[in-house]
Order: C-alpha cells, then structure tokens, then sequence
C-alpha cells in the first residue's frame, strides 16, 4: 500500500471537495481517500499494483478538476510561487473592477430602493441601458469563475456553490435585462417593474471580497508548514576528498563529512565525530534549553549550533531528514478528518439540491400568494446568494490545520485528525517507567555477592555477567556493560546466549553457565535466592530494580540498578490528574520499586510486573472497563500497547517502531508535551464545535429569512446585497475563528 499527497486545484466550495473524493474513491485500486477542501489538497492510500499517479490524476481532471503532486519536502518552486501569485493578482484586478462598478450600480439604484428623490445622485445613473453595460463585464468577466464551475458541475450531474451564485446572479441579471428590453410586458399588467443590476455586480464583488480575504485566512492557517520549510538549509559545508566545499542541500550525500561553524545551521541529520558544541533544537523539538553534543551523539538538521565547532558524519538527508519527516506527518494531519466532519460531509453532500429545490419552492409559493414576479423572482435570488456550504466544509479542516500546527511548533506530532479528536475524550493514560517516567539511562548503583564462594572475586563475576549482558539490547543490559567498562573490566565471548523477555538472559561465558534476571525466574530455575532477599527489598525500598546473578545455578550476587525520574515527571503527572485524567503506572518491574517510584510520582494505580508481551492485553482490559485509554511509550516492547491503545503516544527520544506505532509523538522525550497535547486536543475540539455551530446556524436561520418568512409578519424583505455579504463572510467567520488557536499556550495547570 502506498501513500500520496495531491495538491488540488480548481475547487470553489465544500460540494467540490466531496465531487473530487467521490472521483478518486471511483478510481481501481484506491483503497482510501479523504480531501480536504480547507488545505486544497487530498491525502491517498492506494495499490501501486492496480493503479498510478497518472491514473488518479486523470479522474481527477475528467471530474473538471487539476491534481499535482505535493512536494514532500521543499519550498515552493519559482514557478509555483509566479502562479499563486499570478492567480492572486487577477483575482484582485476582478474585485476592484466589479467593487467600482458595483458602488456606480448601488449608488445609482438609490432612489429606486429607498423611494426618495436624491437629486445629489446623477440622472444619468439611473439610465437601465447604461446600467446593463456596466454589469455586464462583471457578469461575465469577473464572474466566469463561476459560470465555469457551474458548467462542470451540470457535465457532471452534481451541484456546488458556484451552481448558486451562477443561478442567483443570473436571475437577477437576466431579469432585468429582459425589464430593460420589454419594460412594456410589465406595465400592461399594471406593475412597475424594477431591475436588481446593481445585486448582480455586488453579489459577485462580495462574492470575490469573501474568496480573497478567505485566501488569505487560509494560507495564514498554513503557517506551520511554512515554518518548518522555511527551517531548512539552504546550503552545507562539505569535506570531500580533503577540500571543503560550499554545496546546495540537494546534493548532500549520506556518509559526507559536515563542517558546522558556531552560529551556523545543521544541514541534515547526522552523526557528531569531532569536535563538540551546545545546540538550540527549539525549532523542532520544543526543548528551550539548548542540547549537548558530542562525540557520538546525533544531531538534527535545521536545528542552530550555538558555541562550539564540529563536524558530523551525515546520516539522513533529503526526504529522509527528521524535518522532511516531520513535514510530512504534519501534512497528511493536515489533510485527514476527524471523525466529527462526517456530519458536515454528509450535509455538504445534499446541500446545494436541497437550497435549490427550497428555492424552486420560495418562486412558486410567492408567485402563487401574491401574482408578483418581482416579489418571488428576489426571494429566490435571495435564498440561491445566502446559502453557503463553504461554512461547512471548512469549520473543521481549518481548525485541524491550526491545530496539528501548533503542535508541531510545540514538538507534538500528531498523525491524524483522529487522533487528535480522540484525545480530548481520554480518560486514563497509562504511563511506561523506563524512558517515559524516566530518564531511560539505568546506572548499576550496587553490586551485592555471596561471601565465600568460589566465585567471590567482584571483578571476575562482573566480567562474566558484563559479556552475557553484551548481546542484549534491554537497557539493563547496557547498563551493566557500561559498569564493567567503568571498573576497566574486559569481556569475553559469549556462546549459548539466550533472551528471555520479561525474566532476563543467560549464556555461557568463561566456560560458565550465567543467568542474569528477576527473582521470579530464578525461583523458577530452581535457584535458592533466600540469602540475598533481605538485601534485594532494601534495595527496591529505594527504588532500585533488582538483577540477580546465578553463575552454574547458583546465587552468586545482585546488582542495584536506578533509573533517574525525569525532572517533569512528577509535575507532569500532577497535571494530567488536574485535567480530570486517571494516570496509570504500567511497569515490568517488581511491584515494590514499582510502587515506590509510583509513590514518588503521585501515581496510585500501578501494573507491576507486566511483561512485555502482557502489556497490549492489559491496555484492552482497561478498555473493557469502558474508558479511552492512552499509552504513553518509547521502547520497541511497547509498540504492541501504542497500537491497541484508543490513543498511542510515543516519546521521541524513544524507539522508531514505538514512534511508528504511535498516534501521537512528543519529540522532546518531556511528558509535559505530554499535557500540552491534552489541552490543545481540548482546544482544537472547542474550536471546531463553534465552528460548526456558527456554520449551521447561519444557514438554518439565514435560508428562511431569504425566503421572506419575515415579509408576511413585518413586511421586511432581507436585501439581496446583504445576502450576498452574508454569504461572502460567513466562510471568513469560520476561517477567523479557526486562526484564533494560533494563540494557543499551553497554561500551567499545577
């Protein structure tokens, strides 16, 4: 299954987007689609066995729209660039020419509709030919956008928004051409007939104002994005072949040695192997203190070298760079729904038919009560202008936009806007200790060995338990290596080695039978562990985990391993219970260092002694208590749990398959991300909820005042400029209201 991101063009309104879907969901071979009408661009999942770009990019044009691939990573092309601009520019010279024109037409129309004689107002104004030929260009020029939307949508059977304005500007036009032609039809009848040139032109001018003040509202809810373009390099410092060279970003190869200046930007990721230097990684992972670096460690591009100078070996570049990853979820979050925009799809859907078939009745119920053809003709006019399905298509993808946004420029990763709807509905979040609650750097604190036995040397046991450990990739073992490193102790080859997950590992080293583990496993090995009980407890009373070392089935030691709590834990934890969460501790340890690192945290509830391939099962019985649960995670044994849980939320400093396995990623390793996810997720949720409440109450409000269910009690008929206004605005409304969580801060709770 493969992944594509198509930039979209051509779409005027909600309608289009779901035409759009409906073509590409058409298309063989594509398993899913979703359009985000807000972002202009659809996010697909598809069999490259059965299908292609080509193919997908041919339904979309025979549906009378344009598809181009998005760019994964990198800034707008010059061409690009010249087109937007270009397309704004002759947008604006249609605004300005059918806004003058329109002020001629409305100022003209004054007596007419406010029945006062105004002789400031030029006679020649009020002129019906002259009237027509200032509308026309407005018409037809500047309102061919939506004549041409209304056409492909008729070709294809469907209606959108520019079907409305086409017919609503239409009417009003046509009709009064036909008043200026044969005023005569009218006054036979007795009827002074009146011409509404002047809500043509201004229904289109308000039309354009509403479109490119939404433009620019919604390149705005798109900052984020930009932002993290905008981070990349745009040139590296490259050692080949003894000669430094100044190269574009594109030509950086893996392996290349970079040479990084103080002061200068990262180019790509990499691996640090001379020199060392602090460096500000804010841009991409929210950390306001800058990091160390050094010999080994990695080093991220975009990211800013601070004092020193280094150079690094580079190790991702291009698509592949953490940044262009970060990108690249950022945009398909972007382009994905929450589960809440159903609702509006399903009425976007039937919207236009329905607004047209209300407004098919409005003409004959009027025409029918009173014999008025101007009356019913304007009510009709009025309900084609005022109704508007952009409202609805865009409450929602505008607010995730902003939303996954700011949580990337807050070092959240959010992967869908699922996701980020399902977090606002937590009710438990299980927390893993090693790496999540802590540091995930355990230390051998004590070595504790039998007296007396043949094995009593210290050095001689480390060296034996130090080389089994060496094959594991459990941070107890890293841990116990680096002690045997630190005491200056050499290691010796392995044979027979063998990982048990949950209980620990053995092996034969120096021609000795070793097993390294818990004491529940070396109870089950038969092993007597009486001895060094008392000792163990004491140890776990301080929050140590307990390793016991058996050599030839014997209890030859312990070790007293600690794993620092991370300096946010505890205020962390205190804030999600704030927030209303129950926080669980889930943890492979003994249950008494469990619950004294539980304690030191202000966590109650607590999962001792879970294996790694027992945690998925206790994240669903949690579930079958009925409540949405988190995972917060970093290690590869964690992954199972991630995916089960309603939410995954991986740490990451972690592993890439927990990250990969995760709905949410805090980049900084801080579990206050952790928080700040919870009340963005909150926020977002809000957000979107007044947006869809302002988006269908203006259209179930605005829809029968149009239709003059006021004229009967009041005698009021709504104005069909003020239609035009109200149905130009309120697609804005929604827009403005989505930009303002591009305020959000996270608010210290504890």
């Amino acid at each position: 299954m493969d992944n594509l991101i198509l930039k979209l063009r051509g779409m005027s309104c909600a309608s289009c987007a779901s035409s759009v879907e409906q073509a590409i969901k058409s298309v063989p071979g594509v398993i899913e689609c979703s359009v985000n009408f807000g972002m202009e661009q659809a996010t697909i999942q598809y069999d490259s066995k059965q299908t292609n770009l080509a193919t997908i990019q041919s339904a979309v044009d025979a549906a009378g729209y344009e598809a181009l691939p998005l760019q994964e990573m990198a800034t707008e092309d010059d061409a690009e660039k010249a087109d937007r601009k270009s397309a704004s520019q002759k947008l604006q010279r249609k605004l300005w020419t059918a806004g003058i024109i329109s002020i001629l037409l409305v100022v003209g129309g004054l007596p007419a509709m406010t029945g006062l004689h105004l002789p400031f107002i030029p006679a020649w104004l009020h002129n019906y030919w002259l009237q027509l030929v200032l509308t026309a260009p407005v018409q037809f020029w500047c309102g061919k956008s939506f004549y041409v939307g209304a056409w492909k949508s008729l070709k294809r059977r469907v209606a959108t928004m520019d079907t409305l304005i086409a017919l609503g500007t239409s009417a009003a036009y046509f009709y009064s051409v036909f008043v200026t032609l044969f005023p005569g039809f009218f006054t036979a009848q007795g009827l002074t007939p009146s011409v509404y040139y002047e809500v043509a032109a201004s229904v289109v001018a308000l039309i354009l104002l509403g479109k490119t003040l939404e433009n620019r509202a919604k390149g705005e809810t798109s900052e984020a994005i930009r932002k993290l373009m905008g981070l990349q390099a745009k040139t590296a410092r490259i050692i080949r072949n003894g000669e430094e060279l100044e190269l574009p970003i594109a030509k950086v190869e893996i392996g290349d040695i970079v040479q990084v200046r103080p002061g200068e930007q990262i180019p790509v990721d990499g691996e640090v192997i001379e020199g060392s230097s602090t460096v500000d990684e804010a841009m991409v992972t929210g950390e306001s203190l800058p990091a160390k670096k050094q010999l080994g460690d990695e080093v991220i591009g975009a990211t800013i070298n601070k004092t020193g100078s280094f150079k690094f070996r580079a190790t991702r570049v291009g698509k592949d760079t953490f940044l262009a990853q970060i990108v690249k979820m950022v945009q398909e979050a972007q382009g994905s729904k929450a589960p809440i925009q159903k609702l509006a799809d399903q009425v976007t859907g039937w919207f236009v038919p329905v607004v047209i078939a209300i407004a098919l009745a409005t003409f004959i119920i009027w025409f029918n009560a009173t014999g008025n053809f101007t009356l019913a003709t304007v009510t009709m006019v009025e309900v084609l202008i005022i109704a508007c399905p952009c409202a609805l298509g865009l409450a929602t993808p505008t607010a995730v936009m902003v939303g996954t946004g700011k949580g990337a420029e807050n070092g959240i990763l959010i992967k869908g806007a699922e996701s980020l709807e399902l977090a606002h509905k937590i009710q438990i979040i299980v927390l893993d200790k090693t790496g999540t609650l802590t540091v995930g750097k355990p230390t051998v604190t004590d070595l504790v060995t039998i007296k007396g036995t043949a094995n009593s040397n210290e050095l001689k046991l480390l060296q034996l338990a130090a080389s089994v450990e060496r094959n594991s990739e459990h941070p107890v073992g890293e841990a116990v290596v680096r002690y045997a490193q630190s005491q200056e102790v050499s290691l010796t080859d392995v044979r027979d080695f063998e990982a048990i997950a949950g209980s620990g590992v053995r092996g034969v080293s120096g021609g000795k039978s070793i097993a390294l583990g818990t004491l529940r496993w070396m109870q089950e090995l038969g092993c007597d562990t009486e001895y060094l009980e008392l000792r163990a407890r004491a140890l776990e009373a301080a929050s140590k985990t307990v390793i016991w070392i058996a050599c030839e089935g014997k209890i030859e030691a312990i070790m007293g391993i600690a794993d620092a709590l991370k300096p946010s834990s505890a205020q962390a934890v205190k804030a999600l219970q704030k927030l209303g969460l129950e926080v669980v501790m889930l943890t492979g340890d003994n249950r008494s260092t469990a619950e004294s690192i539980a304690q030191s945290v202000g966590i109650t509830r607590v999962f001792a002694g879970v294996r790694p391939d027992q945690k998925a099962a206790q994240i669903q019985a949690l579930q079958g208590e009925g409540k949405i649960v988190a995972m917060v995670g970093d290690g590869i044994n964690d992954a199972p749990a991630l995916a089960v849980a309603d939410v995954g939320i991986a740490i990451g400093t972690g592993t890439d398959v927990a990250i990969a396995a995760s709905d949410i990623t805090l980049i900084s390793g801080d579990l206050q991300g952790l928080v700040t996810a919870i009340q963005l997720s909150r926020a977002t949720m809000r957000n979107i909820r007044e947006n869809l409440f302002f988006a269908f109450i203006y259209n179930i409000a605005g829809i029968p005042i149009a239709a003059g269910i006021l004229y009967p009690i009041l005698g009021w008929l709504l104005n069909p400029i003020i239609a035009g206004a109200a149905m130009a605005f309120s697609s804005l409304s929604v827009v403005t209201n989505a930009l303002r969580l591009r305020n959000f801060q996270p608010k210290s709770i504890v």
